[in-house]
């Protein structure tokens, strides 16, 4: 069960997230880049970002990216809430791919 403290930092991380894959999703044309969940550790130590990735096919290419400047992604968003967080936990990206499961409900239950 998560707690108010853990669910008020997973919104926090989602909206600031959000606004900085907006940022830098914008120089690449026709990738969107979302933040659809955070899920916060008990400690607040560690936090799982499940991103949603238009269009899916490069899904795992942009996680892999995004992993590999992870350090940076996390320097950008410690600036953007360094007066609400003590510390920012240590980021986790995962692919969310939950559209393409209901895309492909959807087309079975057409058949």
């Amino acid at each position: 069960m998560e707690s108010t403290r853990q669910a008020k930092i997973s919104r926090l991380l989602q909206k600031e997230l959000s606004e900085i894959f907006r940022q830098q999703t914008a120089k690449t044309r026709g990738i969107i880049v979302s933040v659809s969940t955070v899920r916060v550790s008990p400690d607040l130590s560690i936090a799982r970002i499940y991103l949603s990735v238009f269009p899916s096919d490069k899904g795992q290419e942009m996680i892999d990216n995004i992993n590999a400047s992870q350090k940076s992604v996390r320097y950008e968003l410690a600036s953007k809430v360094r007066f609400q967080l003590r510390k920012v936990p240590e980021l986790h990206f995962y692919l969310d791919d939950s559209l393409d499961y209901i895309a492909n409900i959807d087309s079975l239950l057409e058949k």
